[in-house]
């Protein structure tokens, strides 16, 4: 039978947790039940894992926690102990599941553990907070938690919240049962990691099937300051046998600000663990913010592009878009395996064309420039007279990356 583990702070959330236990056993599963709490005790249930077990797991005592000076540094070492149980308890096949009904403070503890949980495992966070008014990256990272926004604060039960927390159960039952009875997914062939954004989204189209034809799987990753930090977290588990980062304007945000910053470490992945990559610079002359109201007042005299109501476009400046250069340089120059860069000379992106609100052809070749005279020794630089989205460049994207993989 599929076990599900209940995390929640019962001094806060008890009799709303033991009423999802109820649920999640009436649909056919067993559930354990954590307490992240640390300040009161369990109201109303009683836990599998107690507090005080949680405090020890996380190498402290729950007395030494409650007295730690700051709730924020009591949460900080609680969130080990979370994390610790939810992991063991998953490496012992003991648990199919995990979900959790809480607010900031619950959700974050939760959030620790079910991030270092695997892809397709099980995950479900309930929670106020879960709004668009919020930022999900404290609960979901890089992996792939469902995150349902509770309507109401989780105190008391009624009308609203049972509604609520009955979709919650049926979902995360629905799913650990699913979890408990599927084969091991396993691959059955290597697979070639890449970067993507709507920006460059024609080309790998058209290279994907091609890929495939190979007898690759080409798992794609959208490039918005998540995707790539996913993706090189998953190089580091040796799940690819080649990378195709085709779309970096999370290198550009990293250097310029934005929404998609994958910070100062975006790529030292495949650098050290010596993936072949073949690189494009594309989207490298670009961030990314909200709505045009929401671009910073001191950026607003750039050159932008209306992508969707959501996301609007900033041109870099020439400073910034030679400083991403740079930082890239570096972390193409770090790698340990063989490596290709390959430019598309009329343009990087759907507004850097000749013609387009973000085209500035000298300032693109002193970039070019920048890059093969500053690769070291044994990186093939390779130019193409084409736009990156042009059916011409994707298909010598495909030609350089098969060349890569047999050699």
């Amino acid at each position: 039978m599929a076990t599900v583990l209940l995390i929640g702070t019962l001094d806060t959330k008890g009799p709303e947790t033991a009423y999802l236990r109820e649920r999640v056993q009436a649909l056919g599963c067993d559930a354990l039940v954590l307490d992240s709490g640390i300040l009161g005790e369990a109201v109303g249930i009683e836990a599998d894992f107690n507090r005080r077990a949680v405090a020890e797991a996380a190498g402290s005592t729950i007395d030494a926690l409650r007295t730690a000076g700051s709730r924020g540094k009591a949460v900080e070492e609680m969130l080990k102990g979370v994390r610790a149980i939810t992991l063991d308890l998953f490496q012992a096949g003991r648990i199919h599941g995990v979900a959790a009904l809480g607010g900031a403070e619950g959700s974050v503890l939760a959030a620790a553990a079910m991030k270092v949980l695997p892809v397709g495992f099980p995950k479900l966070i309930v929670s106020p907070i879960a709004s668009g008014q919020r930022k999900f990256a404290p609960f979901v990272g890089t992996k792939d938690v469902l995150v349902m926004h509770s309507i109401v604060d989780i105190l008391g039960l009624n009308p609203i919240s049972r509604a609520v927390f009955d979709s919650a159960a049926a979902a995360i039952t629905g799913m650990a049962h699913a979890y408990a009875t599927r084969a091991p997914i396993k691959a059955d062939k290597p697979a070639i990691a890449a970067t993507m954004l709507g920006n460059t989204t024609k080309p790998l189209m058209r290279v994907r099937p091609k890929v495939e034809a190979e007898g690759y799987d080409f798992v794609i990753f959208h490039a918005n300051g998540v995707g790539g930090v996913a993706m090189d977290e998953l190089i580091r588990q040796g799940y690819f046998a080649a990378v195709l980062d085709y779309t970096l304007s999370e290198i550009a945000a990293y250097i310029a600000g934005g929404f998609h910053n994958g910070g100062a470490t975006r790529m030292d992945a495949a650098a050290e663990t010596g993936v072949t990559q073949l690189i494009v610079p594309g989207c490298l002359d670009f961030i990314v913010f909200g709505a045009k109201h929401e671009v910073p007042e001191t950026l607003r005299d750039r050159p932008t592009y209306y992508h969707n109501p959501e996301f609007t476009l900033v041109r870099l400046t020439a400073d910034e878009q030679i400083r991403a250069t740079e930082h890239l340089l570096s972390k193409i120059n770090a790698a340990t395996g063989q490596v290709q860069v390959l430019v598309p000379l009329r343009g990087g992106s759907v507004m850097d064309i000749d013609g387009g609100a973000f085209w500035q052809p000298e300032l693109n070749q002193t970039c070019w420039d920048l890059l093969k005279n500053g690769l070291k020794p044994g990186i093939q630089y390779t130019e193409v007279d084409a736009h990156i989205n042009e059916d011409r460049f994707a298909d010598a994207t495909f030609d350089a990356l098969k060349n890569l993989l047999r050699t």
